[in-house]
């Protein structure tokens, strides 16, 4: 059904709220009005005459104006009952012993400096998280030549009541250790 658009028709554009009066038409488009008063253009296949008389009760002549508000309702959401975590178990201290994470330069230092540097970061955090009785934390070291992987395995060993893995691989990739911290019972 091809309609023929004349300056004056009130129109509404199909898939957007839109509507207003036709102020030109033009071989390939058709300029509007909009009741907020914008200038814009559509093509013929994109507005549709709106009766003043009907406003489009002819256009729903054959659907019911509930189904289609039916349809275009939007679905309610799932409800579904959450399990409780308490905040320690939520909680995964991680830290980053890259070198560009601990300093603002590594200009100057050899590698035995960055190493040191690295080691005393990840004994400290260690030290704080078995102080602190948390029960889980994981050192980001990268893949690199392993260097910095085996001197964290060497400390991790000198601990009792630790236990060690590599981490979670779809998180953190290949580059980190997991570090799980048995608690004494006081």
């Amino acid at each position: 059904m091809i309609q023929k658009f004349e300056i004056g028709d009130e129109v509404a554009v199909l898939d957007e709220a839109l509507s207003g009066k036709v102020v030109g038409v033009n071989a390939a488009e058709i300029s509007i009005e909009t009741t907020d008063g914008f200038l814009m253009k559509f093509s013929e296949n994109e507005l549709v005459k709106v009766n003043k008389s009907s406003t489009l009760s002819s256009f729903f002549s054959s659907q019911s104006l509930s189904s289609v508000l039916k349809e275009k309702e939007t679905p309610k959401k799932r409800s579904f009952v959450k399990e409780k975590k308490s905040r320690k178990d939520e909680f995964v201290l991680e830290v980053d012993l890259h070198i560009e994470k601990l300093v603002p330069s590594k200009r100057g230092m050899s590698n035995y400096d960055i190493l040191t540097l690295q080691m005393d970061t990840a004994k400290r955090q260690l030290d704080f998280a078995i102080r602190n009785r948390m029960p889980k934390l994981v050192f980001i070291h990268g893949v690199g030549e392993g260097v910095l992987k085996a001197e964290l395995d060497f400390l991790l060993g000198r601990y009792d009541g630790i236990s060690f893995q590599d981490a979670n691989y779809q998180k953190y990739g290949l580059g980190a250790t997991e570090v799980y911290i048995k608690q004494q019972v006081k």
